[in-house]
């Protein structure tokens, strides 16, 4: 039965012009099931993520709370696991915590993304196919799948630099021949591919009852007729999309969000005046200076570390 699908909802689109990409799609109904193991916990590591365009060579993390894209990239856990047909999302600090994806916005069409499964499922290249800057809020139609026949990938980004206003993304669709077997996603988590309201006609198209023949005087044949959908139609995962409009993607936040910070701040803040006077008067004592900084250096550099741990926990996460 043909099958329509509906295009991924973007501002631009541009065409892949690798050839490595002109291979025949893999289709849901060419590979296997992936196995359903127990959920992976958020902040553990699933995968390595590079792309040689832009030097980029980072582990990805499960979850993308602002704890765990301070560790890293992190994988959105509504979406397909990389190497699994679907939509595989991640996102990644572009100016702090390490900018992780600090050059996303050099990557043009054709570039080439690799991810190495730390579950041992494969490795997966993908190329990028386009470039978009979406609001916040607009997530629900970047990142969800669109068509669960194809694997892609989408990297998602702060956008401006220094600021949390508007995001940037690239998406890329898989290069077969580079990649390992690609598995479908697990039932419990694979994207919904169609929808009732498209497959069903709309109730108007319904001749009314009176003109419906009673059900023993109809055939066989047109019982199943009348019971096949006419047109499958992939869309958008509605579930996941709900899902994505409530989720902090670890960008969001201003000034002093992390309340609980500010005490420790203070704390640390006055631990580190303390050394510094307390050297200082070592070093007067003995009439010589260089005795502060043997005594106060170490101790100072230590409080120092955990005084800006906290300064950055009241940061806004897209400075």
């Amino acid at each position: 039965m043909a099958s329509t699908t509906t295009s991924p909802a973007t501002t631009t689109t541009t065409a892949v012009t690798d050839d490595t990409v002109d291979a025949p799609v893999v289709t849901s109904s060419t590979v296997p099931v992936a196995p359903d193991g127990p959920p992976i916990p958020d902040g553990d590591v699933l995968a390595q993520l590079l792309i040689p365009k832009i030097d980029l060579d980072w582990f990805v993390v499960q979850g993308i709370g602002k704890s765990e894209l301070q560790n890293g990239p992190g994988h959105f856990v509504e979406t397909p696991m990389p190497g699994q047909l679907g939509n595989a999302a991640i996102a990644g600090h572009r100016t702090t915590h390490g900018a992780p994806f600090g050059d996303l916005d050099e990557l043009a069409p054709g570039d080439l993304i690799t991810v190495i499964m730390a579950s041992g499922a494969g490795t997966f290249t993908y190329s990028v196919t386009s470039t978009i800057i979406v609001e916040p809020s607009e997530y629900v139609k970047v990142i969800p799948t669109v068509d669960p026949s194809i694997a892609t990938l989408t990297l998602a980004t702060c956008h401006p630099e220094y600021t949390s206003r508007q995001r940037l993304v690239v998406q890329a669709l898989l290069v077969p021949e580079l990649s390992d077997q690609v598995m479908a996603p697990p039932s419990n988590t694979a994207p919904t591919e169609t929808s009732p309201d498209d497959t069903l006609p709309a109730d108007d198209t319904l001749p009314a009852d009176d003109t419906l023949p009673a059900d023993d005087t109809l055939p066989a044949d047109d019982v199943t007729t009348t019971a096949a959908a006419p047109t499958t139609v992939a869309t958008t995962d509605t579930a996941a999309a709900d899902d994505l409009a409530q989720v902090d993607d670890g960008f969001s936040g201003g000034w002093f969000d992390d309340t609980a910070a500010i005490v420790p701040t203070l704390v640390w803040g006055l631990a580190l005046l303390a050394v510094a006077v307390g050297a200082y008067y070592v070093g007067k004592a003995s009439n010589r200076l260089y005795v502060s900084f043997i005594v106060g250096c170490i101790p100072f550099l230590i409080v120092l570390y955990f005084f800006f741990e906290n300064v950055n926990r009241l940061l806004p996460p897209g400075l």
